[in-house]
């Protein structure tokens, strides 16, 4: 019988994943990086509206929340602050450092130690915390040793100022060889229904019980035109094809943690209802075929 969502749907229903054997999150979180100004630049728009988002979120059953230092940048950290601190027990804030910011649109890695060192305190100082539970490299910096990046991050895990670390934008030899100098608990690609190149780390995370966090998660492309496979299963479901993609995530492996993200309350209520829609074998089976 197809599932209908409704907007009170919450994120409890997608399961939980425990990051690193001790940190149980929620498997559907939020993604912060589109509560940001154009190009991921500067303030959005309506502060009061991201921070409602924020909260609703919280209320909605998530209780992991991604983002970067350098979305805005240092908007979207310092927002997540103001909206919800002090901050509600269990509640994980994933953030990320290694790349820096030129202009809208414009991002450039920077890995260096003294520099991760640097972002780590000010993430800390942004989010009011005393500890971030996951710290993730946001990308491997060309002209520094990732054994200098990670090795760094090793020594502020060993200091009581970050609890896990991830990586984000890496394939398996990259994800292998990182773990040979620090216990790494997740990765973070770009993963969806329409774009799956990651499906050997994808592959890897899961043999592994590496939480496996995909970013732009309910891209859909061509996929959902009028009258497609996609577009068909949506109306079957009384959801949207970025509902039915989500859904499709959470069922394509235990280990992913799809992070929506949004600035609008509404469009958070509808991807919270994405907990609710459990997709037969043949309709998973058929969606998995539309990339290929």
């Amino acid at each position: 019988m197809p599932t209908t969502t409704t907007s009170e749907t919450t994120a409890a229903g997608s399961g939980t994943f425990q990051l690193g054997g001790d940190l149980p999150v929620t498997r559907l979180g939020f993604g912060a990086m589109r509560i940001t100004g154009p190009g991921i630049w500067g303030p959005p728009a309506n502060p009061n509206e991201a921070r409602a988002v924020l909260r609703r979120a919280v209320d909605l059953g998530v209780n992991f929340i991604d983002t970067a230092d350098s979305y805005g940048p240092h908007v979207s950290e310092e927002l997540i602050a103001e909206a919800l601190y002090p901050y509600p027990e269990g509640l994980v804030i994933a953030t990320k450092g290694g790349l820096t910011r030129q202009g809208p649109n414009r991002w450039l890695p920077v890995a260096r130690p003294a520099y991760l060192r640097q972002q780590v305190e000010m993430s800390l100082r942004r989010l009011r915390l005393e500890r971030i539970d996951l710290y993730q490299l946001h990308r491997i910096d060309p002209d520094t040793p990732v054994e200098d990046s990670l090795g760094e991050l090793r020594a502020l895990q060993q200091e009581g100022k970050i609890r896990h670390i991830g990586l984000s934008e890496v394939n398996v030899a990259e994800v292998a060889h990182a773990r040979t100098i620090v216990p790494i608990v997740s990765v973070q690609n770009r993963y969806n229904l329409a774009y799956r190149t990651a499906e050997e780390l994808l592959d890897y995370a899961s043999q592994e019980n590496i939480g496996f966090i995909p970013w732009d998660p309910m891209a859909t492309g061509k996929l959902a035109q009028p009258g497609s496979v996609l577009d068909s299963a949506a109306k079957d479901h009384h959801a949207s094809p970025a509902q039915l993609a989500l859904a499709w995530l959470l069922r394509r492996s235990p280990v992913v943690l799809p992070i929506p993200g949004t600035s609008s309350v509404t469009h958070l209520e509808e991807n919270a209802a994405a907990a609710a829609i459990t997709l037969t074998d043949e309709e998973f089976d058929n969606l998995a075929k539309l990339a290929s």
